[in-house]
């Protein structure tokens, strides 16, 4: 049985990037999606909603854009050290994010991750349609993902722990056992347990008892 499960945001929190701007700059659509998507994260807007808005700017694309958009993200410092020392005490580290399966599945197999959830993007005859496949991995859908992934370890919820930065994350981070602001915006630097501002990943291993 694990002994802890660490659950991480991906966008500004697993890796350095947005990958919705990544692929909205292909789309030439940066700008507009990049200020949709910080009133998102401030708790402005209806996280679905948002999501449909700056998804429809990437109709068009070719699905090609997905391997592009791979190939420049960036994982934030301290990561691979960090999943590492987690599986070596006998944890599970797990990510669950807005973004979407087709830049995350990679990245995820590459970094051994145990569980990942993320959104699908429509593809018909080669091209991004500018939808979102159902379900939409919205806030709740976080939370939820989080207490799946605990009753299949067999772990109680005093034993998880929430990585975020936005929002979206609120509803994750209220019901872990411990809440991680990582860089965080607002709405989560006035809730989250522990504040994190330094991007080293590494930096949550002291909070569950392990050394950097």
């Amino acid at each position: 049985m694990a002994r802890f499960l660490v659950v991480l945001d991906v966008d500004s929190t697993l890796i350095e990037d947005e990958v919705i701007e990544l692929l909205a700059d292909a789309a030439g659509t940066r700008e507009a999606v990049a200020e949709v998507t910080f009133r998102a994260m401030n708790g402005e807007l209806d996280f679905a909603e948002s999501l449909r808005e700056r998804v429809a700017t990437l109709a068009g694309l070719p699905e090609s854009v997905f391997a592009e958009v791979g190939a420049r993200v960036t994982v934030t410092h301290g990561v691979p050290a960090m999943i590492a020392a987690v599986h070596a005490a006998g944890g599970r580290v797990a990510v669950v994010s807005g973004g979407f399966h087709e830049v995350i599945d990679p990245l995820a197999e590459r970094l051994g991750l145990d569980h990942w959830r993320a959104n699908r993007l429509e593809v018909v005859d080669g091209r991004l349609t500018g939808r979102v496949i159902p379900p939409i991995i919205d806030a709740a859908a976080k939370a939820e993902a989080l207490q799946e992934w605990a009753d299949a370890a067999g772990l109680p919820i005093a034993q998880t722990l929430a990585v975020g930065d936005g929002a979206n994350d609120l509803p994750m981070m209220a019901l872990a056992g411990l809440s991680v602001g990582f860089d965080a915006k607002a709405p989560v630097r006035d809730v989250a347990d522990v504040l994190l501002d330094e991007r080293d990943l590494s930096m949550l291993l002291p909070l569950i008892g392990l050394s950097r």
